[in-house]
């Protein structure tokens, strides 16, 4: 049985999962480390993940079970926030998104220097839709990853949440038209081949 949907971070309605800094909620585990990581970069950071197009990207069976591969594209992604990325985030300088030739592109704007100990830690945001949704019923809530389930369409789903979330927005899509919309945003845009690297 899926777990009640908590409250997302302010304009952001129907992103699940716990809103980090809200009084009274304590500190999580590896919260002080993270939110330390997160003041030394002066900003938020936010990776909005487009889990159908993830998903896609992996010629792994994922159309027999969508819920089923949902939910191991949730765990790796709650096990990237737990250890942070390394190196540059994509936007951070000229370059450091996808690798040449790899046809997996970085754009948009600029973030400054790089998190404690040259790691990042994101607030992970996977987006889901159709099928895909019932992966609400088969993870549990992690403090690095919200699941936003999608009510339409996922594009417009991710399209809102770049444009209305506050700080460094990275989206990890490869549709073109949903690139345009979230770059319009004032969101970076880099390909699932950038995200999947960084499982290792």
């Amino acid at each position: 049985m899926a777990q009640p949907a908590g409250h997302g971070r302010a304009g952001a309605p129907g992103v699940r999962g716990p809103s980090p800094g809200r009084p009274g909620d304590g500190p999580r585990p590896g919260a002080v480390g993270r939110a330390r990581a997160l003041s030394s970069a002066a900003m938020d950071l936010t990776l909005i993940v487009d889990g159908a197009n993830v998903m896609g990207s992996r010629a792994d069976g994922w159309w027999r079970d969508r819920a089923g591969a949902m939910a191991r594209l949730h765990g790796e992604l709650a096990a990237l926030a737990a250890r942070g990325i390394a190196g540059p985030v994509p936007g951070a300088a000229a370059g450091t998104g996808g690798e040449p030739g790899s046809g997996d592109t970085t754009s948009g704007g600029t973030v400054p220097g790089k998190a404690a100990g040259g790691r990042w830690f994101p607030q992970i945001v996977l987006v889901v839709e159709g099928r895909a949704r019932a992966v609400l019923g088969l993870v549990a809530p992690d403090p690095g990853v919200r699941v936003a389930a999608a009510r339409g369409e996922g594009d417009d789903e991710i399209a809102g949440l770049a444009g209305r979330l506050p700080g460094h927005r990275v989206v990890v899509t490869a549709d073109r038209e949903l690139r345009r919309r979230c770059e319009a945003a004032g969101a970076v845009v880099t390909g699932p081949g950038w995200l999947l690297r960084q499982f290792g």
